[in-house]
């Protein structure tokens, strides 16, 4: 049996590994900002509390004191913790998976299906559509 890993089925698999990846790192990015927003949050409360406390709701600025402020998000973890571990397990393995697909199938290249694109879409000769950023071909082409 022979494998094709140059060819446009292998340039689609490795596409859609690359595709899942960069859904992760959206996904990596909504966790950073449930992070952020959770601090943030946290800290807000401070500034509750002295309200509390300065219209004599002591009770309920020490119950926010209590039970929210500093609260895990999740058993024994604060957001940063979650972050951690995410970026520690499952995004680290989905990084090293695509790379390991990607260098057995495209030889390491990234956006390899993009790239075919790009040269399929682009106009030949046009300076705005050069095929990299230090190609200064134009063909002598003018508009």
């Amino acid at each position: 049996m022979s494998f094709d890993n140059t060819g446009e089925g292998a340039t689609q698999a490795v596409g859609k590994v690359t595709e899942a990846l960069e859904t992760i790192e959206r996904a990596r990015g909504h966790l950073y900002s449930f992070h952020q927003l959770t601090g943030h949050a946290d800290l807000q409360l401070d500034e509750a509390v002295s309200r509390l406390h300065e219209l004599g709701h002591a009770g309920l600025a020490q119950h926010i004191s209590r039970e929210l402020i500093g609260r895990n998000v999740l058993p024994g973890r604060w957001s940063f913790q979650v972050v951690e571990d995410y970026d520690d397990g499952y995004y680290r393995c989905f990084k090293e998976i695509e790379q390991l697909v990607r260098m057995r199938l495209a030889g390491g290249q990234r956006h390899r299906y993009e790239m075919a694109m790009k040269e399929e879409r682009r106009t030949a000769g046009h300076p705005a559509h050069t095929a990299s950023p230090n190609d200064e071909s134009t063909n002598g082409e003018n508009l």
